[in-house]
C-alpha cells in the first residue's frame, strides 16, 4: 500500500497503515506531535503502536529542534545480522547446547561481563575509534559519570524486554546470526537525565503533552543533549558489534569442522536521531521504532520470537523520510499479553524454536505482536525483501 494522509495541526500525518487500525491513544500521541511548532513532517510505519514518550513506529522530522522523549530511553537500539557459510544441514537436531553456549558468552537481562571485553581479542572486529569513543565519556553529562565502570562491563551484553540473540535459517537453508539490543543502562540514564532537563525549560511549558518537551538549536541544553545522544548511539553500535563478535566466536567453536565464515554484517539503529536534508531543509529526523531505508540501504525487520524476520533493501521513499518499520510492532501491551496468554500458549507458538518457554517471557509471545507478513506487505513502496529468516534458536533476556 501507499500512505494514507490524516490531517494534523501543523503537518499532515502520513500513515503506511489503515488509520482505523491504530489505537486511539497512539493516534492522540501522533496528533499531539503534529502540533509542535518545529515540526516539518510526520510519517507513521505499519508497526505503529502506543509508546512511552512518543508513538512507536513514528518518524518525526523537525527543524532546529529535537524531542528526547521521542527518541526514547534505549538510545540507539537496533539490529545486527550476518549470513554465515553454514547451512541448516550443519545444525544438530538438539540445539540446547548451542543456546547454552550463547548464554554463557553473552550476559542477558541486567547482567554484565565480570570485566570489560577487549575488542582486540577478536581478529574479525575492527577496533578503530574504540579508545577515542571511551575518551569522549569525559564529555557526557556529569549526572551519569559514576556509571562508567558499569557501562564498560555492560558493553557486549543483551539486556531484557524484546532484546534477543538468534540463530536463523533463510529460505535457501543458509544460517544467519541476528541480534537486537541498544545502549543498555547508560543510554537509559542519559535519556532520563535530558528528558528531565527539557521538561523544565520555559519554551516547553505550554505544550499539549509534557513528554514532547524539546531542545532547540543554539542553546547549551541542545548542545549537551546532542553530544550525549550521539555518544549513546555509538555505544549501542559498539555493543551490537561486540555481541556479534562474541556470537561468531561461539559459532566458530561449536562448528569447528565446518570452518564457518561470515559475510559482511548488516546493522541498523531503530531508535535514534539523524541529521538529514529534505526539500531543501536541514532537519533532525527522529526514528522511534523505525529504520532508515534510503535507496539500496540494507535493513532488518524482525518478527516476534516464533515467527519470521526479514532482511530488506530500502527504496528511498522521501515521503517516509527514507524510513521503514523496525519490526512487527506490538498489538497488545506486556500486561495484556500476560493476562491473555499462558506458558502453554507460549510453548505452542514457539514450537520448533530452542528458546525460553517460561512465564518470564510470556509478554514476548508471538500472539502479542502484529503479523509480520502483513507489516511487510504494507510497506512495499518503502523496502524490497532480500531474505526471509526463521529462527531456530532464540536467546531472551
Amino acid at each position: 500500500m501507499s500512505y494514507v494522509e490524516v490531517p494534523g495541526a501543523k503537518v499532515p500525518i502520513r500513515m503506511w497503515t489503515d488509520p482505523a487500525s491504530v489505537e486511539d491513544v497512539a493516534l492522540r500521541q501522533l496528533q499531539n506531535v503534529a502540533t509542535l511548532p518545529w515540526i516539518k513532517g510526520l510519517a507513521v510505519m505499519p508497526d505503529v503502536h502506543y509508546g512511552k514518550g512518543a508513538t512507536v513506529g513514528s518518524v518525526i522530522a523537525m527543524r532546529d529542534a529535537v524531542c528526547p522523549a521521542a527518541v526514547g530511553v534505549d538510545i540507539g537500539c537496533g539490529m545486527s545480522a550476518v549470513k554465515t557459510s553454514l547451512t541448516a544441514n550443519d545444525l544438530p537436531g538438539d540445539l540446547s547446547r548451542l543456546r547454552s553456549k550463547i548464554e554463557e558468552a553473552i550476559p542477558v537481562g541486567r547482567g554484565m561481563h565480570e570485566s570489560p571485553v577487549e575488542p582486540g581479542r577478536f581478529h574479525a572486529m575492527a577496533t578503530a575509534g574504540w579508545d577515542d569513543f571511551w575518551g569522549r565519556f569525559d564529555g557526557v553529562a556529569e549526572a551519569v559519570k559514576f556509571r562508567q565502570e558499569r557501562a564498560t562491563k555492560q558493553m557486549g551484553t543483551l539486556g531484557s524486554g524484546n532484546h534477543f540473540v538468534e540463530v536463523c535459517t533463510d529460505t535457501t537453508g543458509a544460517v544467519w546470526l541476528m541480534l537486537h539490543s541498544g545502549s543498555r543502562n547508560i543510554g537509559k540514564e542519559l535519556a532520563e537525565h535530558h528528558i528531565g532537563v527539557a521538561q523544565k525549560l520555559p519554551h516547553n511549558q505550554g505544550l499539549v503533552d509534557r513528554d514532547l518537551a524539546v531542545f532547540v538549536a543554539d542553546t547549551p541544553q541542545m548542545a549537551a543533549y546532542r553530544n550525549d545522544l550521539f555518544w549513546a548511539q555509538e555505544y549501542a553500535k559498539h555493543n551490537r558489534a561486540l555481541m556479534m563478535a562474541l556470537l561468531k566466536d561461539v559459532v566458530r567453536k561449536e562448528f569447528k569442522k565446518a570452518k564457518p565464515t561470515f559475510e559482511q554484517e548488516i546493522s541498523c539503529h531503530h531508535n535514534y536521531v539523524a541529521e538529514e536534508r529534505y526539500e531543501g531543509m536541514d532537519l533532525l529526523v527522529t526514528r522511534k521504532g523505525a529504520i532508515r531505508a534510503g535507496s539500496g540501504e540494507y535493513g532488518i525487520i524482525p518478527g516476534s520470537m516464533g515467527t519470521g524476520s526479514y532482511i530488506v533493501k530500502g527504496l528511498g521513499n522521501e515521503k517516509a523520510f527514507n524510513s521503514a518499520s523496525h519490526g512487527a510492532g506490538r498489538r497488545m501491551s506486556r500486561n495484556a499479553a500476560k493476562r491473555r496468554f499462558s506458558t502453554r500458549d507460549l510453548e505452542e507458538q514457539t514450537q520448533g524454536v530452542e528458546c525460553r518457554k517460561d512465564s518470564g517471557v510470556v509478554d514476548e509471545i508471538p500472539g502479542a505482536y502484529k503479523p509480520i507478513e502483513k507489516v511487510i506487505d504494507q510497506q512495499r513502496d518503502l523496502v524490497e525483501v532480500v531474505a526471509k529468516l526463521k529462527q531456530v534458536v532464540c536467546v531472551k533476556g
